[in-house]
């Protein structure tokens, strides 16, 4: 168990690492001065040479790397001399001083993802703490609706093997993966939004926080997850239920499941006792990838509902090149995708006792 941890923990930091060497030079390569985004109509020649040595634009790209990897990593270095980008400026980010070496000051503290371009000096951790919830509440509830409902026509359909019930099923699955989601979501968007909005009383647009009709308060509105989630679900729905449908069949072919036939169980029993659970293994898989992938992936579907989350987000910050968040949000859904591969494993071993973490 412990080195199966440490081995996954060398693994993230490694893959952390790879991320943040790719997107730092691949976002420097790109066409635009960051200071003079961040300055706008207010620029002069002193207000940009001021900012670059702030944030270090007027240092060779590989110092600058040096100054990024030494914002990013809990334990950082940090010069005396107050011209110099690392100076330790109070309140940048909280930090403990470990220890001073000389006019180099060693501190312990939380990663610093630096600041927006376009949000006057708003930190990326605030932008990300502000929009991410937004995204996993809806992803969560996205994957819910797959889950749920992709495992009970899997079986429906495992069930009634070539059936028109099971044909049917198939053609909506197949349908499902095919659909792109962004056409999903307008339509989705037009229909039950704007047709039908006498009957379903949806909105075409809307997030999960509104303002009251005097602009005083936010009050949650639940109704505006309902679109976008059963829009973000549908293609993993359909890749859930080909799976649940083809594992459960060879689950039915097994020894053990003859057997059970032999004692005199019913076929809810066997499904419920032994199938199902045998049968949920390639669907964990696919669900762990789908609900990474939604985190990243609900960039359309978010701009199209006007959900306010990291998806929405990212198509503002690359539109105003607003490079910080772009690079923040990417780190924060690599380390994402690291834990729920890890999650997955945990539930590997839950649902096989064979398998052993490694």
């Amino acid at each position: 168990m412990i080195s199966y941890f440490l081995n996954k923990i060398t693994y993230a930091c490694l893959t952390l690492f790879g991320v943040v060497t790719v997107i730092f030079f691949l976002f420097n390569v790109l066409p635009g001065d960051p200071a003079q985004m961040m300055l706008g109509q207010n620029e002069d020649s002193n207000q940009l040479a001021i900012v670059k040595q702030k944030y270090g634009f007027d240092k060779p790209v590989s110092t600058q790397y040096f100054y990024y990897l030494n914002d990013l990593l809990p334990v950082s270095l940090h010069s005396a001399n107050q011209e110099d980008y690392t100076y330790l400026q109070p309140g940048k980010y909280k930090a403990a001083k470990l220890l001073t070496i000389g006019n180099t000051t060693v501190v312990f503290k939380f990663p610093y993802l630096r600041e927006s371009f376009t949000k006057q000096g708003k930190k990326v951790t605030q932008v990300l703490a502000e929009t991410l919830p937004n995204t996993f509440v809806l992803a969560v509830s996205s994957i819910v609706i797959a889950m749920v409902l992709g495992i009970l026509l899997g079986i429906v359909s495992a069930l009634y093997k070539d059936t028109w019930l099971d044909k049917t099923i198939q053609i909506f699955s197949t349908f499902g993966m095919s659909v792109p989601s962004f056409f999903s979501a307008i339509l989705f968007a037009w229909f039950f939004g704007y047709v039908l909005h006498e009957y379903t009383n949806l909105e075409m647009t809307g997030s999960l926080y509104e303002l009251d009709d005097f602009g005083e308060a936010m009050h949650i509105k639940w109704k505006n997850l309902i679109l976008p989630a059963v829009v973000l679900g549908i293609r993993p729905l359909a890749v859930v239920i080909q799976l649940m449908r083809n594992s459960l069949l060879e689950v039915f072919n097994q020894d053990y499941i003859r057997t059970a036939r032999a004692k005199g169980l019913s076929e809810f029993q066997i499904i419920k006792r032994h199938a199902v659970k045998n049968a949920l293994n390639p669907v964990v898989t696919a669900i762990s990838g789908w609900f990474a992938s939604m985190l990243a992936g609900a960039v359309f579907v978010e701009y199209i509902f006007g959900w306010n989350g990291l998806g929405k987000e990212i198509v503002n910050a690359l539109n105003t090149l607003d490079l910080p968040v772009i690079m923040g949000a990417v780190l924060i859904i690599a380390l994402l995708f690291i834990i729920i591969n890890i999650f997955v494993d945990i539930i590997y071993v839950w649902l096989d006792p064979k398998v052993k973490l490694q």
